[in-house]
């Protein structure tokens, strides 16, 4: 006997998809639990129960032991989606084709930087839920009066879905008018530091993450991908865990 969890869980820790991306396969009726198409929510035990997705089974094998991570820097103009109706470059097309992989929070189309790529779904989620409280790091190249914003934003400002209250936040002159504003933030709202700069009177110029949790964006460039560290490997373990 193993562990005895919902659908969507196991699917996601088998790495097949994100909990989200599984809900929707089990709600298409694309998975199967001993025969009998899956209800979300329903319990199973991955090492018992005989679970197909598409005819496929999954595998019951502990996800860290097999897990594979990727960190992309990810481009400006490239959306973090598994496709794009419009046709526009996605993150997978910039990565190697690995059945289950999906990434770990989004950055917007205008956004570059540090991007964690999984096949471990129940990790992906884990550390993506605000409970997990991991630090996110952005470096804005703002127009305005940083020094100033970065002042208020200490204090917290008011966004329409809620108080943005940063960790940190530290402001650089850069000279002809331009400033960097680093801002780091320990949840994932949509478009967050975009809307936060925008409150504080900001013109955001770049926007780049150049950290998220343990994983830093290094000098890797643009569009390329790396491996963790060992280091980042034991750490990201111990978030997860």
């Amino acid at each position: 006997m193993g562990e005895a969890m919902r659908i969507q869980r196991a699917l996601a820790r088998a790495g097949v998809a994100s909990r989200r991306h599984a809900e929707e396969l089990v709600a298409a009726g694309r998975v199967t639990v001993n025969g009998a198409v899956a209800r979300i929510g329903q319990s199973v035990d991955p090492l018992v129960d005989r679970i197909l997705v598409d005819g496929k089974r999954i595998s019951a094998a502990p996800p860290t032991e097999r897990a594979t991570w990727l960190v992309l820097n990810k481009p400006l103009g490239v959306m973090t989606t598994r496709s794009d109706p419009q046709g526009r470059r996605t993150v997978f097309d910039l990565v190697p084709r690995i059945p289950g992989l999906t990434y770990v929070g989004r950055l917007d189309y205008l956004t570059q930087g540090v991007l964690l790529l999984t096949t471990d779904g129940d990790a992906a989620h884990r550390l993506t839920h605000p409970s997990t409280e991991v630090e996110r790091v952005y470096v804005a190249t703002v127009r305005g009066d940083a020094a100033q914003a970065a002042r208020q934003a200490r204090r917290g400002v008011e966004l329409e879905d809620g108080v943005v209250l940063p960790r940190a936040v530290e402001s650089r002159p850069l000279g002809k008018g331009k400033s960097e504003l680093e801002v780091t933030i320990t949840e994932g709202r949509t478009r967050e530091i975009r809307r936060l700069c925008e409150a504080l009177g900001l013109e955001v110029e770049q926007l780049v993450r150049v950290r998220f949790g343990p994983v830093a964006l290094g000098r890797l460039v643009p569009g390329a991908t790396r491996q963790l560290t060992p280091q980042e490997a034991h750490a990201l373990r111990a978030l997860t865990s």
